[in-house]
């Protein structure tokens, strides 16, 4: 990684990396369930390569959630909000998992106001008056930054990644996503064999982009519940346009 460096930024300690020393665009990406910031930082460096010369005006943030997971066993796990996972595993046994899409999951107000903050405070450092933000994220952390993206104080996002996430707070998401999004490029990508979070999850979220006339690239691959290859360049083309779109 390029000049990656460990702050606190807000609440949340986090992993900050510049693809130069004047960067102009905001990238915010955030781990799934029982991972932590380091997960998802090698991101910055592929995306960094497929940026080039333009690579200079981003700087990527990785925050670690918030709530420890030690005493389930992952000491260095963290979690944005408390996840039932023997629930979600028979929700998706019994092909029922969609029981989950209107569900408000308990803690994800208090996620969405750190993440937030951060954001907030992460916009402000820019030396910039036409700074760019970009929010992304993986599992838990892609339905955390798509409610921030709809119910967060915080200005809209000029992108919008989601890997391998699903709906929740459907009543919510869908009063605002047409408002809040009608004018940000979403990605989202999902494995068709995903144990965890079903593909059919993901049909979801996409039916609600889709209905709102949102600007959306989906791409499904066949694999598991994971980021792919094809992900991390069709992402990577999104956050390059904050540049030269």
């Amino acid at each position: 990684m390029v000049d990656a460096r460990r702050r606190r930024i807000g609440s949340l300690d986090s992993i900050v990396v510049d693809g130069g020393a004047a960067p102009e665009n905001v990238i915010v990406i955030c781990h799934g369930y029982g991972a932590n910031q380091e997960d998802l930082a090698p991101l910055s460096s592929e995306w960094i390569t497929l940026l080039g010369e333009h690579a200079e005006k981003y700087r990527f943030i990785f925050p670690n959630a918030p709530h420890s997971l030690e005493q389930l066993g992952m000491p260095s796990g963290r979690a944005w909000w408390p996840i039932n996972m023997a629930k979600l595993a028979q929700l998706v046994e019994a092909a029922a998992f969609h029981e989950l899409h209107d569900h408000e999951p308990p803690g994800i107000d208090e996620a969405r106001s750190k993440l937030s903050d951060l954001i907030i405070a992460s916009i402000a450092e820019v030396q910039c008056d036409t700074v760019k933000l970009a929010l992304g994220g993986f599992s838990q952390g892609a339905m955390l930054t798509m409610d921030v993206a709809l119910r967060g104080v915080i200005p809209v996002p000029h992108a919008l990644l989601q890997f391998s996430g699903t709906m929740v707070c459907r009543e919510a998401w869908e009063g605002a996503v047409r408002q809040r999004l009608a004018k940000t490029p979403v990605f989202q990508s999902h494995g068709t064999m995903d144990p965890i979070l079903p593909y059919t999850s993901a049909e979801a979220v996409r039916e609600m982009l889709i209905n709102a006339d949102i600007s959306l690239d989906f791409h499904a691959f066949p694999g598991p519940h994971t980021i792919d290859v094809d992900s991390v360049v069709k992402s990577g083309l999104l956050l390059k346009s904050l540049s030269v779109g």
